[in-house]
């Protein structure tokens, strides 16, 4: 992952889960301000139901005298099994690398490039990947790189370890399905496990299958709206990240509600992208805990 001069610079994310316990927050707190660093920001919330204890705070060097990250973490892991916790400590000036896969739809990919290239979307783009070749010229003409796997029920196996293997040799931290239309197989859901993001054009789980909006329509609903979740081995029921919607009525054709759901995705994946690259999101189970 490459470093950049963004206003990041110089700031870190510790992120980490526990069994509720008393002194975790004046234990986390107190061993920064013990190695010269200041906190600028910190989020915690306790699970009642689970009793699980999850946080995030973000800090900086207090002076020129705050240890390496490396060493950070060394000293951490006292206070890490003390509680038992699963942690991470990240730095906020390192932009995450990403691999887009797209099929025929290209308005999220639009709308993430467009962040990307604004800067209002903190990451590395180093691929676009899809099942076929119609959004070559604008992926390239964007000065990225564009992989072409095509596809078909007999080569679904060879497809999918091109596609991994182009994950691993790109070194690349998360994936976004931005409506790839193929449904992935367990063993790449796994490989994948925790750094794959799909957006979903529905309310999860309602109206699954093909042409949701149709089925929504049909079924003369008064709000629609668009879910992005970790991609599992469990077809769209992985952890969900964010949810957005939009109201509508009996005057909307569905062709009007193709085009507003088509909106309301690129909102939500956009929201999700972003929250996990700033290490916003703590999976609970089958749900998240989102520091938005």
């Amino acid at each position: 992952m490459a470093k950049t001069k963004a206003a990041a610079e110089n700031r870190y994310i510790l992120i980490l889960k526990c069994p509720d316990r008393k002194g975790v927050v004046a234990s986390v707190s107190g061993y920064l301000a013990d190695n010269d660093a200041s906190i600028v920001e910190s989020n915690h919330f306790n699970d009642s139901v689970t009793d699980e204890f999850y946080m995030r705070t973000v800090f900086r060097a207090e002076g020129g005298s705050m240890p390496s990250l490396d060493k950070l973490e060394q000293g951490f892991e006292i206070i890490a099994n003390r509680y038992h916790m699963e942690w991470s400590f990240h730095d906020a000036s390192i932009k995450p690398r990403v691999l887009i896969a797209v099929s025929r739809f290209g308005h999220c990919l639009y709308d993430l490039m467009h962040r990307w290239r604004s800067g209002s979307l903190p990451v590395e783009i180093v691929g676009v990947m899809s099942n076929h070749d119609d959004m070559r010229s604008f992926v390239e003409w964007s000065g990225i790189p564009y992989y072409h796997l095509p596809i078909t029920r007999d080569t679904k196996a060879e497809q999918e370890a091109q596609f991994l293997a182009l994950v691993d040799d790109l070194k690349i931290d998360l994936v976004v399905l931005a409506r790839y239309m193929q449904i992935l197989s367990p063993e790449l859901c796994a490989q994948l496990s925790g750094r794959c993001i799909n957006i979903h054009h529905s309310f999860l789980p309602s109206f699954k299958g093909a042409k949701p909006y149709h089925q929504a329509w049909d079924r003369g609903v008064k709000i629609i709206g668009a879910t992005a979740h970790y991609v599992t081995t469990d077809l769209d029921e992985g952890p969900i990240i964010e949810q957005g919607a939009q109201r509508v009525d009996h005057r909307h054709t569905p062709d009007d509600l193709v085009e507003i759901g088509r909106d309301v995705e690129c909102t939500v994946l956009a929201r999700a992208v972003l929250w996990h690259v700033q290490n916003r999101i703590l999976i609970n189970g089958h749900k998240t805990v989102v520091f938005a």
